[in-house]
């Protein structure tokens, strides 16, 4: 019996020691929650992002003439116990200090300091103290002072401790910045309690920050990189952000001809009016983020067979300056998005029908590439296209403007029921230099699927059984959009609202969400989807850009 009560002794003795765990009582320590639970003197403290010691964020306090800038904090302890207070400091004059223990209150300073160094003491609590109050001020005079993760370690009394550090979101907003022939940089959206990210290139990892951008470096020149990031603290990683590709810049000195930006693996294309229609009249700069390509709508025929030039609409568009269109064009790609010349529309003439006006259509459009620094070319022509000098025309192009040329095309409905059509046959004559074609999926009525059934424009059904056609006709997934209108008044119909696209890309990318046809398999590298206009987006309120958009970047 003797030795089962000792026993007994024992455990009980264990279980009153893990009660008696020691806490950090004091709440929000680390500042990652601004100034909650902390109340500065005069106005004289805020949170920065830099310097910290630990996680994103620490205190600024700032004296100022009778004021030393003193932040407080009422924390909960138990009676008779003891605590060790502590806080790293860096900047002016620092003091740390309790007040209120019952017994004898504490605190210590240090001189400015450059770097962080830990402050630290110990204090008693009071027989009848059951709060008491942490202090930390600088000094009349002096520079502002930082402080950050301040601990009050003791027995809990009452009041708990902060919860740990939980695993951050995946980054969003993944974009590609500037490339050279053996860098991509790159830049995301902060998320909420990281305190570091890992970039990673084809699956592998690349490079790590503490801040939202980063640059990956020895990459061969002229090649296309696969790049996801994710965020890391104390808890763990987050799961990877959506991937963008980057292609880094010719090499050997070389211009590669066009700007080197390139188009994410899910990409939202939008066309621009250069002209005003009834719809909100932007500058480039206006086009919202969730644009990937831009396509400048449009150049303009010229005497010359098969020749475009391109005229700006300054006087329709309230004065917009040529300088600042070529600038904002520049701002544009410097934020990862590609601008292109948009050649055609419901009106544009020009005819591409022979070896000459394959020749001039190229040419004409390397100089406008040149002088207004587009990525690329949007072929949109209505009034008939010739398979074989289109192709001629469009390889011509992209051996003058390099690898990173990108190519879109808008055909209509009619133009790519059949792979024997002329825009199929020029869209897989070019498929090795080809972007994306964005089908216009409006202004159609009722057209075939691929199984052979007669679908209604304005479902879901329209535009997984159409895109089916130009997936198994040969055309990569990721040569394929869903081409709408951003609002009612921007087509005469076929207009759908956001979540109709959103549900056929799901069922396109990954066989959910489909109407009642459903393709035989899915496609999740299917590229986005495309809209008629910005404009049109904007005079809506951005409604389709902001629904459409983060979906089709989030796209598996």
């Amino acid at each position: 019996m003797a030795v089962v009560a000792a026993g007994a002794m024992t455990v009980t003795g264990l279980v009153s020691s893990a009660e008696a765990a020691d806490v950090n009582v004091a709440k929000n320590a680390g500042f990652e929650s601004g100034l909650a639970n902390w109340t500065c003197s005069a106005g004289s403290g805020t949170t920065v992002s830099s310097p910290v010691h630990g996680g994103a964020s620490a205190l600024k306090a700032t004296p100022a003439g009778q004021d030393n800038a003193k932040c407080t904090q009422t924390v909960a302890v138990k009676p008779n116990s003891t605590y060790a207070l502590s806080s790293w400091v860096q900047g002016g004059y620092a003091y740390l200090g309790v007040s209120g223990t019952g017994t004898t209150d504490v605190s210590t300073w240090t001189p400015g300091s450059t770097s962080w160094s830990q402050l630290s003491t110990s204090f008693k609590t009071g027989a009848n103290t059951t709060s008491v109050t942490v202090y930390t001020h600088g000094w009349y005079g002096q520079a502002s002072y930082f402080v950050d993760d301040v601990s009050v370690s003791g027995p809990d009394g009452g009041g708990g401790t902060d919860p740990g550090p939980s695993i951050p979101a995946a980054p969003a907003g993944l974009a590609v910045g500037t490339t050279t022939s053996s860098s991509v940089s790159l830049s995301w959206n902060a998320v909420s309690g990281a305190t570091g990210y890992t970039v990673y290139k084809d699956g592998a990892k690349a490079a790590t920050a503490t801040s939202n951008s980063a640059t990956v470096t020895g990459l061969a020149a002229n090649t296309a990189y696969q790049f996801t990031v994710t965020a890391t603290n104390a808890a763990g990683e987050s799961v990877k952000s959506a991937s963008v590709s980057g292609r880094t810049a010719a090499g050997g000195g070389t211009d590669p001809g066009i700007p080197s930006t390139s188009v994410p693996k899910h990409a939202v294309t939008g066309y621009w009016q250069n002209f005003n229609n009834g719809a909100t009249v932007q500058k480039i700069s206006d086009v919202p983020a969730n644009y990937d390509i831009i396509a400048v709508s449009f150049a303009d025929a010229t005497a010359t067979p098969g020749a475009v030039t391109f005229n700006l609409d300054t006087a329709g568009l309230g004065g917009y300056t040529v300088a600042q269109f070529k600038a904002d064009i520049k701002a544009k790609q410097a934020a990862g998005k590609n601008v292109i010349i948009s050649v055609g529309g419901e009106k544009g003439s020009v005819s591409v029908n022979s070896d000459a006006s394959a020749t001039n259509f190229a040419n004409s459009l390397y100089s406008l590439i040149q002088e207004y620094g587009f990525n690329g070319v949007d072929i949109d022509l209505e009034n008939g296209l010739n398979s074989t000098y289109m192709t001629k025309a469009l390889r011509s192009l992209s051996q003058k403007a390099g690898s990173g040329l990108v190519i879109t095309m808008a055909p209509q409905t009619i133009d790519m029921q059949s792979t024997a059509g002329e825009y199929f046959k020029t869209a897989l004559g070019i498929k090795d230099i080809l972007t994306v074609v964005n089908m216009q999926y409006y202004n159609s009525g009722a057209m075939l699927g691929c199984d052979g059934k007669v679908y209604s424009q304005g479902s879901v059904d329209f535009l997984t059984a159409l895109a089916c056609i130009q997936l198994e006709g040969g055309l990569a997934p990721s040569q394929v959009g869903l081409g709408v209108p951003a609002s009612p008044s921007g087509a005469g119909g076929g207009y759908v609202s956001p979540s109709v696209v959103n549900a056929a890309l799901d069922c396109l990318a990954a066989g959910t969400n489909c109407g009642t046809f459903k393709p035989s398999k899915t496609y999740p590298g299917v590229r986005g989807a495309m809209t008629w206009s910005t404009n049109w987006d904007a005079k809506s309120g951005n409604a389709w850009s902001n629904a459409v958009g983060p979906h089709v970047h989030g796209l598996p």
